[in-house]
């Protein structure tokens, strides 16, 4: 989704767009702002998907003759959103430059989710704040205006979702440590996604955010030619503002998000899937997290390999995943801090080792620094099965260090290459698929992968840091004797040695030149 400039390069649309709306954005906080623009995009969105289907039916040819253009069935019978006339963009857009512009669209919103129940206290309706230029916001509606969302053509090209998505990781960006806790930056979540491969069944995540786990599933149901009516998503998330980002978010690739959950205490004090059993799980909980009121939990019935500490989380929200994973395969891939695969603080350890005793780790990999906006903790991805069937998986466990993959974006932040994801993905499922044989496409290589065995494991106490058993790459040999490189080395010290001392007798007379002495 690229257009030329001036140039003959290509400017990249979602960019153009976010450097116009963030421009508007004046003084306002992007935490604030995040909902202010997502709001609009999914309102020009459904918008667009209304004129579409309106303009058929009025013009009443073929399957469309005798129609309604106002009759709400004809659209729901397309999976499109009633948009009623005065919450159409037309008329937002001609009414941009009113200085009550805010309440007319808190108005629009309101109507919307009147006319279509499944909405129903999603959308944002807080564009009347007095906080909130009216002119401002007059300049963000003729900059959305200006591209097509929700036609068949735009579609076709997924203008809406990579527009959507762009937004989402721009703004964990701006907002910095707060940003990780509604967006999982893309790259992270494609390789979760790869590595499970979720083509059907139940898909959970129970700390879902912005829900980019769910739409990185449906797309690569989609680019594996699978049908998106083949898995269903289920999640929780605690933040309300989160929450309604995250079902927009589905709706607008028309994921069914009914079964994504909203209260205030999260998935641990109330969780809003108590009899859930999932064929695959994906996410990213928060890290160490102390405050997880795990001092109320002592007898949870999911603490089934050991308490976890009341001073953090991460094996909480391990226990949480298996108690939700079907006991016949299911699958989980999910985020934890790299301290998670060491720690013997209040009883980790021990429930780290019977999570191993009992065959539940199927593959842990090492992440590179610098990937996640939020923190700068070391982080870790992973992968526990209920009853294992890989012949392969059984009784073994693959490391991957891809702690030197990626390639930086700026200062800060590291992402994966599409190779990167691939390199580690295929090297998962070969070893899935391999026999042992000196001719499966799965071998060990230092200082990249290890299938080790529990034995293995055992021996190392149960830690499960990858670079204890992938070992360190082999050195390549350069083919130029020791001896050589021993007597080049010298010389060119001596060459810079003879260089400094020359150096130091020029400064010493140009020193005496003004009267100092050495």
């Amino acid at each position: 989704m690229a257009k030329k400039n001036g140039n003959g390069t290509e400017e990249n649309l979602e960019k153009k767009l976010w450097l116009t709306a963030d421009k508007l954005r004046k003084n306002i906080d992007a935490a604030e702002y995040k909902h202010v623009v997502l709001g609009l995009i999914f309102l020009k969105y459904i918008s667009d998907a209304f004129s579409e289907l309106h303009n058929k039916l009025v013009a009443g040819e073929g399957e469309y003759a005798g129609a309604d253009p106002e009759d709400k069935d004809e659209y729901g019978a397309e999976n499109v959103f009633f948009v009623p006339e005065q919450a159409r963009w037309s008329s937002i857009q001609s009414q941009a430059k009113m200085p009550n512009i805010g309440k007319l669209i808190d108005d629009a919103m309101d109507l919307i989710e009147a006319d279509n129940a499944v909405l129903k206290g999603i959308l944002p309706k807080t564009y009347g704040r007095s906080n909130l230029d009216p002119q401002t916001l007059g300049g963000l509606i003729d900059t959305i205006g200006t591209i097509a969302l929700g036609d068949k053509k735009a579609k076709s090209q997924d203008v809406l979702g990579r527009v959507y998505e762009y937004f989402l990781g721009q703004f964990a960006l701006a907002e910095g440590q707060k940003g990780g806790q509604f967006y999982t930056p893309e790259s992270i979540v494609k390789l979760l996604v790869e590595m499970l491969q979720p083509y059907k069944g139940r898909v959970y995540d129970p700390c879902c955010g912005s829900g980019g786990m769910f739409v990185q599933s449906e797309k690569f149901i989609e680019s594996h030619q699978g049908r998106l009516d083949d898995i269903s998503v289920y999640g929780q998330e605690s933040n309300q503002t989160t929450y309604r980002l995250c079902r927009m978010n589905l709706a607008i690739r028309g994921i069914d998000g009914s079964n994504i959950k909203w209260n205030t205490e999260g998935s641990f004090l109330n969780n809003a899937h108590k009899d859930l059993k999932a064929d695959f799980i994906i996410a990213n909980p928060p890290f160490n997290v102390s405050d997880w009121s795990g001092e109320l939990l002592r007898d949870d019935a999911r603490w089934q390999y050991g308490i976890p500490p009341a001073g953090n989380a991460n094996f909480g929200w391990v226990q949480h995943f298996l108690y939700h994973l079907k006991p016949d395969g299911g699958h989980a891939g999910f985020v934890l801090a790299n301290g998670s695969l060491s720690s013997n603080t209040g009883g980790e350890g021990d429930i780290r080792q019977k999570l191993v005793e009992n065959d539940l780790v199927e593959c842990i990999v090492m992440l590179p620094k610098a990937l996640f906006f939020n923190t700068g903790i070391p982080a870790c991805l992973w992968f526990l099965r209920r009853g294992k069937k890989q012949s392969r998986s059984i009784g073994k466990v693959l490391f991957i260090d891809a702690s030197e993959l990626g390639y930086m974006i700026d200062r800060k932040n590291r992402t994966f290459a599409p190779e990167d994801i691939s390199t580690v993905g295929d090297t998962y499922h070969n070893w899935l698929s391999s026999t042992g044989s000196d001719n499966d496409k799965y071998q060990d290589v230092k200082g990249f992968c290890k299938s080790a065995s529990l034995e293995d494991i055992q021996k190392h106490k149960f830690v499960l840091t990858p670079g204890r058993y992938v070992g360190i790459p082999d050195e390549v040999d350069d083919g130029i004797p020791f001896q050589e490189k021993v007597d080049t080395l010298t010389s060119r010290l001596r060459e810079q040695m003879n260089q400094a001392q020359t150096l130091d007798k020029e400064i010493a007379a140009q020193l005496a030149k003004i009267g100092i002495k050495l």
